[in-house]
């Protein structure tokens, strides 16, 4: 017996509950939302969630995520292109760029290193960053990567494939918690890590 009495509703549920943190109550509750609200607004939804999925692409020179392609921070002429900030991925440079105290250019690796998961250095954007390391006039590179130990580790590996860099490799201080990712670090916190940066250690 159906769960619920439409199979159109019971498929719009399964499909919301799919979402990260979405359980099946909070997936009736959207769907019942969705249903009671103007069906304009609804289409409205709907089109914009097709037309990201269809037409965002990453950014051909750092590879975070663009209606262009090459992406507003990139493109921006007032962006500081002497420093690079390496993070692991699309909602690092959200985090950072949400403190207002950073004003460089990014390199989204697209991950760490992670043996258990099978995320090795070439399954990376490491090349691409080293490649850019020798052509852009960059100063400073800036490794922003979880303070975790898959980010020590790609931190580390990042050091020895940078050891020709002309210029100074630097980590963000330690406001950030062990094991927290920076998505879920205060603005203030983060802010103040990445204003505060140390010169990278091994």
């Amino acid at each position: 017996m159906a769960e619920y009495s439409s199979i159109l509703l019971e498929k719009a549920v399964d499909e919301l509950s799919k979402l990260p943190g979405v359980g099946k109550k909070t997936a009736l509750r959207l769907a019942l939302h969705l249903l009671a609200e103007d069906k304009n607004k609804t289409d409205i939804l709907c089109k914009s969630l097709t037309d990201m999925r269809n037409n965002i692409v990453l950014c051909k020179k750092c590879y975070n995520i663009s209606d262009e392609p090459v992406c507003s921070i990139c493109s921006n002429p007032k962006r500081d292109d002497n420093i690079l900030c390496v993070v692991a991925d699309m909602r690092d440079v959200l985090a950072i760029e949400r403190t207002s105290s950073y004003n460089g250019l990014y390199h989204v690796l697209g991950g760490t290193i992670n043996p258990i998961e099978g995320i090795s250095p070439s399954d990376l954007r490491i090349n691409e960053l080293l490649e850019r390391s020798h052509k852009e006039n960059l100063k400073e590179i800036i490794l922003a990567l979880p303070a975790t130990i898959e980010g020590d580790t790609t931190n580390f590996y990042l050091s020895k494939v940078l050891k020709d860099f002309k210029g100074i490799i630097t980590t963000i201080a330690k406001g950030i918690s062990v094991g927290d990712a920076l998505e879920y670090a205060d603005e203030l916190t983060l802010g103040r890590s990445i204003a505060n940066r140390i010169p990278y250690s091994k």
